[in-house]
């Protein structure tokens, strides 16, 4: 499976968001990719207001990533925001194309390091798998990756690869946590984790804010939470291979989830 990690990063304007989406799937596609993981956040940054923003799943913004996956023959990961009935919104992650049409609500809202996402976020609370060209693939976001037992879930479920858009928060120690915690997830897990970052604000002299922005540093990890390959803090586009018939081997010689005591 030939996955593309596309660290962009994103703005406040929905319509350029999808420019971005656009012009990234394309080239993707182009190189082989099957699979298209964009950042959490891709319909609209952090940092300013959501709710004017937020669509339903059948909306135009959700449409147009709809549209472009399928006139690329991938499937698209996307991050995007939806309405509810709260006031608040929620933080979903689009999954589309190559026969899957379905979102991921984030379950482990970041409120940490004096951010509170619940303020204006409201959570999910179902773990998703989905099986596209007969592999099946979990899927999880930002800081959803400080939760093993969720990624173990997945694995029950049958993901021996695990998609993860982020917005990573900036911070003392904050890209070395997500190295770590990305590889340790893969590891706990016997999974590949493929998780995808905005890119760093300031790799383009922009000051983030207190807000989320990201860091970069989108990177693959292997089921024994190796690095196989990563980014930069600036935009790029990360194409990798994955083998999920690599699994069960890593999981008869790793037998960690075999071997859990509840």
């Amino acid at each position: 499976m030939r996955v593309a990690l596309a660290q962009i990063l994103a703005t406040d304007d929905p319509a350029a968001n999808l420019e971005l989406v656009a012009d990234h799937t394309a080239l993707a596609a182009q190189q082989g990719a099957t699979v298209v993981v964009f950042p959490e956040a891709t319909m609209c940054r952090f940092g300013v207001s959501l709710k004017p923003v937020a669509e339903p799943l059948d909306g135009p913004w959700a449409s147009e990533v709809r549209r472009i996956a399928g006139k690329n023959g991938v499937l698209v990961v996307a991050g995007m925001f939806t309405p509810t009935d709260d006031g608040r919104v929620t933080n979903t992650l689009l999954i589309t194309g190559r026969g899957v049409d379905t979102a991921y609500d984030k379950i482990h809202l970041y409120d940490a390091f004096g951010f509170a996402e619940s303020d204006t976020v409201a959570p999910g609370s179902k773990p998703l798998t989905i099986t596209v060209d007969g592999t099946t693939l979990g899927l999880a976001t930002c800081y959803d990756i400080r939760f093993p037992e969720l990624f173990r879930a997945l694995a029950d479920q049958g993901a021996t690869v695990t998609l993860l858009p982020a917005s990573w928060g900036a911070g003392p120690g904050k890209v070395e946590q997500w190295q770590l915690l990305v590889r340790a997830r893969a590891l706990d897990a016997t999974t590949f984790v493929l998780a995808t970052d905005q890119a760093d604000p300031a790799s383009r002299g922009i000051d983030a804010g207190k807000a989320p922005r990201g860091v970069g540093h989108s990177l693959a990890a292997s089921p024994f939470g190796v690095i196989i390959d990563e980014l930069g803090a600036e935009p790029g586009l990360l194409v990798v291979d994955v083998d999920p018939d690599e699994i069960p081997d890593v999981r008869a010689a790793l037998p960690v989830l075999a071997n859990r005591r509840l």
